[in-house]
């Protein structure tokens, strides 16, 4: 600033750099939100059956074949009002291997199973754990701040991390 600059320009300019910060503040801070609202809505799809499993029919199934990218096998049922199926899908990942069991919860109305246990619950929530890492980026760059960034960061990473540990 030069020093004989008028009081108002130089309010003016103070007034002009703190709405952008502002902006860029609230930009980034609505653009963290919506990537974790993603994350929570692309994980809720499957979580939904793994979590609530009042009233769905859970059992084993048996992986038998696999083939693109979906794996099938026979339905053995552990609750009231299940029914054994001669053939249950299962979406084929790096946590389904053939000739291995599964606890299973089956999506109503359909032949596809879903993993339960601790392990389906957290493979459920693999989206939510990239959100969070993807959020922690934005809210440490865009927002600058740091601590908070830290913890996304952490959280998603631990999210990640106890997937890994619990599928091996």
């Amino acid at each position: 600033m030069i020093p004989a600059m008028p009081a108002t320009a130089r309010t003016a300019r103070q007034a002009s750099v703190s709405a952008l910060r502002f902006g860029r503040v609230a930009t980034m801070g609505a653009l963290a939100a919506l990537i974790l609202f993603a994350g929570v809505w692309g994980s809720w799809g499957t979580a939904q059956h793994v979590m609530l499993t009042k009233g769905r029919e859970r059992g084993t199934v048996r992986v038998t074949r696999c083939a693109e990218g979906v794996c099938s096998g026979p339905f053995t049922p552990a609750s009231a009002g299940a029914g054994a199926r001669a053939r249950v899908e299962i979406e084929q990942s790096v946590a389904v291997r053939s000739g291995t069991t599964y606890d299973v919860v089956l999506k109503p109305g359909t032949g596809e199973a879903v993993r339960s246990g601790p392990a389906g619950i957290l493979y459920a929530w693999v989206p939510l754990g990239g959100a969070l890492l993807l959020a922690a980026v934005v809210v440490a760059g865009g927002m600058r701040l740091v601590r908070p960034a830290w913890v996304l960061g952490l959280v998603g990473a631990g999210l990640l991390t106890a997937v890994f540990v619990a599928l091996q």
